[in-house]
Parts: C-alpha cells; structure tokens; sequence
C-alpha cells in the first residue's frame, strides 16, 4: 500500500498539522504505481527529502484512463445534469476553502513560495476558480437554427470524454514552470468538469504534494469516484502516455514551447487528439517617461521578482524610456535590495527558493551566460544563504537584443532593464521575440496606453499594472507562447464538442482564427 505523508507547519498567524497518501489516485483510491517505484519529493529551501510518491508508467495511464472512461459512462458525462455537476464544484470549493491554511503550508513546503502568498493569492484565487466553472456548469447550451419549415435543427454542446492535462511535463535539463501548482490544478480541472468530462491529470514530480491532497478532498466534496485521477510521474513516461493515448480525446499542456510541441505532435500522431497549450514567455514591461515613477518600480518589482520570477508571464524585459532611465533604474535597484529572502513559513520574507536544484543551476547558467556576453551584472548575480536553491533578486543593465538572456526564458528573479527613446522603438523591440503571453505598460496617457497596448503582440496587455489576473478573463498567448486559453468563458471552448459560439454569433471560440487579447486597465494604479 502507497506511504502516508504527515507534516506540521507553524507561521505567526496559522499552525497545524496534515496527513495524507502519497500513492496515485484511481477510481477513487490511493494505489502504487505498476512497478512499484517512488520520486523523492525534495524541499527547496533545504535541498532535503521531504517524502517519496508512487511513480506512474505507462501501464497506470493505461488504467487511469479505463476508471475515466467508465465514470463517464456512468456517473458522468451525459448522465450528470449541469445543475448538478454545478452543485457538486460549489461543493469542491467550500471544502477548499475549509482546507485552506493547509493546502497554502503543503505549496509553501513542496515549492518554496511564501507562505502568505500561497495563502493569499494563489490558494484564494484557486477557490476562485472553482466557483467560477461551478457557475458555468448549468450554462452550456446550444442553438437553434432554422433551416426550412420541415425541420427542427439544432445543436448540442457534448463532453469530449476523457481528458490528460500536464502541469507540466518535465524532462532533464528543461524544467518548465512549476511555481504555481494548485493555481494549474485548478485551471485544468475546473472547465473540464464543469463541461462533463472525466480526467487524467499528471502534477509536476517537482511539486505533486498539493495536487495529491486535493484527490481527498474532491472526493469529499462528493465527485464520483473516477472522475479525477492523478498520476504522479515523470514526464517522458506518465506525460508522454497520456499525450499519445489513444482513449483520451483532449489534452491540456502547460509548460515550455519545446515541450508543448512534443506534446502536439504526439496528439497528431495518435488520435488527432484537441490540444491546448499555455506554453513559455519573455513578456516585455514598458515604462514611459510620464509614468508614476514609484508605482512603476513596484508593479515592476512584482512583475519579475513575483513567485521568485517562477511565472510565464514575469516582467523579465523591463523597457525604459530614456528621460527617466537613470531615477527608474536607481529606485529599481533600492526595491529589489529591500526583498526579504528566507524561509517560505517566515515572518515577512517575500521571496523564498527556486524549486530545484535543476531550476536552480539553469537560472545560474543564464546569469553566467549574461556576463560572458558582456552584459552589466547591476544587482545580485549569485545565490543567497548556505542551503537551498535561493538567488538573489538579479538586474542586468547593457544588454543587446541577441543575447540569451534578452532572447530566451530563465523562469527565475533575473530582470534586464534596457533604454528606449519613442513608441516605435519601444514597440519594435518588444514584439522582437518568439514568444507572444504577456505585456504590460505605465503611463498617464491613456491614448498611448491603449494604442500602444494594441500594437503589442501578446494574449495579455496589463496598463499601470503587471501580473494581475481574473478569473472571468481569458488567458493565453499569441505567436509561440500557446493554443487556447485558460480561464473565463473562453476556456470552456475546447472542453465541449462543438467548440462554442459567441452568443450566436457564430464567431469561433477556439481561436483556430483568431488573436483573443485580453487588457487589463488599472484606473488606480497603486500597488
């Protein structure tokens, strides 16, 4: 039988204690994998062994799948009315919310993220979430259309079936974005069964601990057995095997673009199985010369340092206009050295480790590609402490477009802040790049905000504000950075055969034609 994990966590507000199965979770029990094998699940803030989970292979995808099958056979799918599936999410969130310091103390162990945020924010909007889907349930219709008066034609919006989801898949050397887990938990699951689909679902094995918890608590919330399953893996085995299963019908990816393609191609060469992906980012961040100053460096700071820079959509190219380069970069630099690094439980620490060891040593690879391609070290550039993955918040100055740490995604505190003088330049520099999630602008000027807002090419444009998301919002990218989105009455789309119209419409929400670019205008601008 699968290990039990048993933890106790004390902070300044919250104390208390946990204990929950480490095995796979299938037709509604905890199992061990096939082979009998376990993942060592690693704190980040020690670098020791927090506990070990049972490795899935191919063989538990394989029966993962068959128990979903048969709950949408029979206690889901069709035979399940929205009203009650809407009941039954409404369920699943009051028992989050009963859960919560616990559920923010295992992510603040497993990740590394404070505590207060995981409690906060990350949790908080999780719940969130599931209100919101748990809303949508008993709201999926179809059309009538009239055709000729000997007819009744209409449509109907059916489950797909069984459904993988990846958060993420993860292969040596290409650590993909780990740092929000019951966020992505959440994300993936909610529309799926809001739409009446049944899941097989693989957590990261950098940080499964949450997403393993959560299998209890959803079938306390009274969720047919076999409707969620969890199977804790790697990702070129358990990954790959719900990517080219052949009886899953969807799949739902978040991670690199590297990965994200082996995943669509692996969907193409099976069943042509529907694929959504929310894949990697280098979103820019401009500052214009009339922007509130201190309000840019703060949003600034939460945009790239946020999460320990662990986030898609980071400000990780921070664009500034040249009339308030040198104040921006002086108040930048005061900002980022008042960041308390330390232990995720303790008082007042803001930022706490990398995830791993591999994250770890990519992000110091990244700094140290910065400097051989002569760029300015300007803060940090090292670890902080003697244990765990901590670096310190890092600013680079005198960089030039083809360097890698302008180029490519580093998914952890490493920031560069590079000058620009008009909206042309500012604009051809911040579309110069493969990937299309995220961006964000400060300035007074309303006009230029939303015009230049426009001209940007990214699923997401944030304006006197920087990483602030929505549960009605649709979130995704343009160009490399994903198909789809993720949140708001767009993400029901691929979830549900046909893919939706826009309140009959007939304007194609999958986004096979279009850009969907959501702005986020922040009237007050305070952070």
């Amino acid at each position: 039988m699968p290990s039990t994990f048993s933890y106790q966590w004390d902070t300044p507000k919250y104390k208390g204690k946990t204990s929950f199965n480490t095995g796979l979770f299938i037709g509604g029990k905890f199992v061990d994998g096939s082979n009998g094998t376990t993942i060592d699940v690693i704190n980040p803030a020690t670098g020791k062994l927090i506990t070990k989970i049972s490795e899935a292979v191919e063989k538990d995808v394989d029966i993962a799948v068959e128990a979903a099958q048969k709950a949408f056979e029979t206690s889901w799918g069709l035979n399940v009315g929205g009203l009650e599936r809407s009941n039954l999410l409404w369920k699943l969130a009051q028992r989050m919310e009963e859960h919560k310091d616990e559920l923010a103390a295992i992510e603040a162990l497993d990740n590394g993220k404070t505590f207060d945020w995981a409690f906060g924010t990350d949790v908080t909007f999780s719940i969130e979430v599931m209100k919101y889907f748990a809303g949508w349930a008993d709201k999926i219709t179809g059309q009538t259309i009239e055709t000729d008066e000997r007819k009744f034609t209409y449509t109907r919006h059916e489950p797909i079936g069984v459904v993988g989801q990846i958060i993420p898949w993860n292969f040596p050397r290409n650590i993909d974005r780990l740092g929000i887990l019951v966020l992505m938990f959440t994300w993936k699951i909610a529309p799926a069964l809001a739409t009446g689909n049944t899941i097989v679902i693989k957590p990261s094995e950098f940080t499964p601990l949450t997403a393993i918890r959560m299998c209890e608590i959803i079938k306390e919330a009274g969720i047919p057995d076999g409707v969620v399953n969890v199977v804790t893996g790697y990702g070129n085995t358990a990954g790959s095997a719900i990517s080219s299963h052949m009886k899953i019908e969807k799949v739902a990816f978040t991670g690199s673009t590297l990965v994200g393609r082996k995943v669509m191609e692996a969907a193409a060469k099976s069943n042509l199985k529907n694929v959504t992906l929310e894949l990697g980012g280098k979103s820019p961040n401009i500052i214009f010369n009339d922007a509130d100053l201190e309000q840019a460096v703060n949003w600034a700071a939460h945009g790239i340092f946020w999460n320990h820079g662990q986030a898609c959509c980071a400000g990780s190219r921070i664009f500034v206009q040249s009339g308030i380069y040198d104040k921006f970069l002086d108040a930048f630099t005061k900002k980022a050295q008042s960041i308390k690094l330390g232990d995720p439980f303790g008082e007042g620490t803001q930022q706490g480790p990398q995830v791993s060891q591999i994250q770890y040593d990519r992000i110091m690879g990244y700094i140290n590609s910065g400097k051989a391609d002569g760029a300015t070290v300007h803060l940090g550039g090292d670890r902080f402490g003697d244990e765990g993955y901590y670096i310190k918040p890092t600013i680079f100055t005198d960089t030039k477009p083809d360097m890698k740490i302008v180029q490519e995604e580093i998914f952890g505190p490493v920031g560069v802040v590079i000058k620009f003088e008009d909206e042309a330049d500012v604009i051809r520099q911040a579309n110069d790049t493969t990937y299309g999630l995220a961006a964000a602008l400060f300035t007074q000027d309303l006009t230029r905000a939303i015009e230049t807002g426009h001209k940007l090419q990214a699923g997401t444009v944030w304006i006197n504000c920087i990483n602030q998301l929505d549960t009605q919002v649709p979130f995704g990218g343009y160009k490399q950075s994903g198909i789809g989105r993720e949140l708001g009455e767009y993400a029901l789309s691929k979830y549900v055969i046909p893919a939706f119209c826009i309140r009959g419409k007939n304007a194609d929400r999958n986004n096979s034609y279009t850009n969907v670019k959501a702005v986020h205008v922040n009237l007050r601008h305070r952070k």
